[in-house]
């Protein structure tokens, strides 16, 4: 999903969502516009933020730390054409948060609103939501003074 914005002038952050079977990324400037958001196959993920880092400023990436996140990491150093220094980030609890913003960014329609919150499943994985996530509590701890550790 490209947005219909034109390209950043400053460097943005590229969030990385990374899972066994889909992952999701997203490309965020410093001001918070949001300029891609996606979900792909693990598979593709690698070739997508290759060239998602051509296209955008990119100036570094941002990855949950879970489990898999370490292993990700190698595999993208050694196939990425251009080093891309990668931060990772605390990502508990991103998956419920993601369900509650998938509903902000693309409000209920019909029956959907009448459900209780809770009960409301996004009709699509959520996984680029995750990486817009990310983005945002680094940014978070960026202006609350709590610089990440590398």
């Amino acid at each position: 999903m490209m947005s219909n914005q034109q390209l950043p002038t400053q460097p943005v952050i590229l969030g990385f969502d990374p899972g066994r079977d889909k992952c999701g990324i997203a490309v965020m400037g410093v001001d918070r516009q949001l300029y891609y958001h996606q979900v792909v196959s693990a598979k593709e993920a690698i070739a997508q933020i290759q060239t998602l880092t051509q296209q955008f400023p990119v100036s570094f990436m941002v990855m949950g730390d879970q489990t898999t996140a370490k292993k990700w990491k190698q595999q993208l150093n050694q196939e990425l054409t251009s080093s891309v220094n990668i931060i990772f980030v605390d990502e508990r609890y991103t998956t419920l948060e993601a369900r509650d913003r998938y509903w902000q960014m693309y409000p209920p329609q019909g029956l959907t609103k009448l459900l209780p919150k809770g009960m409301r499943q996004p009709p699509r994985p959520i996984d680029d939501i995750v990486a817009i996530l990310l983005i945002e509590r680094y940014l978070n701890r960026l202006t609350s003074g709590n610089l990440p550790e590398k």
